[in-house]
């Protein structure tokens, strides 16, 4: 199967899923401008978000190179301690959203997301992964996720136990409000992979805006040291990020790297000719493909990902059936 493991889930209140969408000032023209990449209308954020959005996503999966996407679902934020906090955040999309979508659909794997403090942490682990959880998926500087507490050592020894892999953001962010940006660094995310989670580090720890800390040599170190690393190259072919996409092309990375595209985030492939990564005939083809999930598959082919970079996901995430 040929996977795009990192594709969000959206919602609104209209729905009655219990998800909402929170969205001021730049966050909200920045929404307004993804939908417009997406082919969507920006009314669609004041309509039932939820059942347009993944009507529109399914189309576009089925009309692409892709066999299935993995749809995350998007935690609250919660203190350190795994107190709710319902004054921050900007979205939240329950799990059972993409669990009932993955019933529905079988181009849609669900990605479940839970903060690992939380008091009901590992009932809510046990529930996802019954009704079949592929992978968890948090977002660890946005939602206040310390990997390194040791409140959250049993949730990774679950998780190990029965192979669920983690889809961990690192590296910078700005779609989402950041709540402790120091959380962003992969090197925190030794203590999930001692514990024997096999762990995705979503964007290779790269920066997302000029002021961002890049980890991409940090992350790249581990990777000698944990055969159960790996490294997601979701929104890398973007303005922002893009900087080491050609990098995890090398002879000691690209064995460990998945496809993924960070949909909605748009796929803006313009730096990859400016650097030269790319040559202008090229660029214009792939940059011209509607389809905003197969632009982002061609323009990694294009670039000289191997086969296995889009099938590998295949072996690591939990699918049952």
């Amino acid at each position: 199967m040929q996977i795009d493991m990192h594709v969000h889930m959206v919602c609104n209140d209209l729905s009655g899923s219990g998800g909402w969408l929170r969205l001021k000032g730049w966050h909200r023209a920045l929404a307004g401008f993804m939908l417009g990449q997406l082919g969507m209308p920006a009314t669609a954020l004041e309509g039932d978000l939820e059942k347009i959005y993944a009507e529109h996503l399914l189309k576009l999966v089925r009309e692409s190179s892709l066999d299935a996407v993995v749809l995350l679902a998007h935690e609250r934020v919660h203190d350190l301690d795994g107190t709710p906090r319902p004054d921050l955040g900007s979205m939240f999309v329950p799990n059972d959203i993409v669990l009932d979508l993955a019933r529905q659909h079988p181009e849609f794997l669900a990605g479940v997301s839970i903060h690992p403090a939380r008091t009901d942490a590992l009932d809510e682990l046990d529930r996802c992964i019954a009704n079949g959880a592929v992978l968890m998926k948090c977002l660890p500087n946005c939602q206040n996720i310390d990997p390194t507490d040791r409140r959250c050592i049993p949730f990774w020894k679950r998780m190990a136990s029965v192979g669920l892999p983690l889809l961990a953001h690192t590296g910078g962010e700005h779609t989402v409000p950041i709540v402790n940006a120091r959380l962003a660094d992969p090197k925190l995310l030794r203590t999930p992979l001692e514990h024997g989670v096999t762990v995705i580090a979503a964007h290779c720890g790269t920066s997302s805006g000029a002021f961002d800390h890049d980890y991409f040599d940090d992350w790249a170190a581990m990777l000698a040291e944990f055969p159960n690393l790996y490294g997601d190259i979701s929104a890398m072919v973007s303005l922002n990020r893009c900087a080491h996409l050609s990098d995890c092309l090398r002879i000691e990375i690209e064995p460990c790297i998945l496809h993924g595209s960070d949909f909605p985030v748009p796929i803006i492939g313009h730096r990859l000719w400016l650097n030269r990564s790319l040559d202008g005939k090229t660029f214009r083809l792939v940059q011209a493909v509607k389809n905003p999930l197969e632009r982002d598959f061609q323009f990694k082919k294009a670039l000289g990902f191997s086969d296995e970079v889009f099938t590998r996901a295949g072996d690591l995430l939990r699918i049952t059936q």
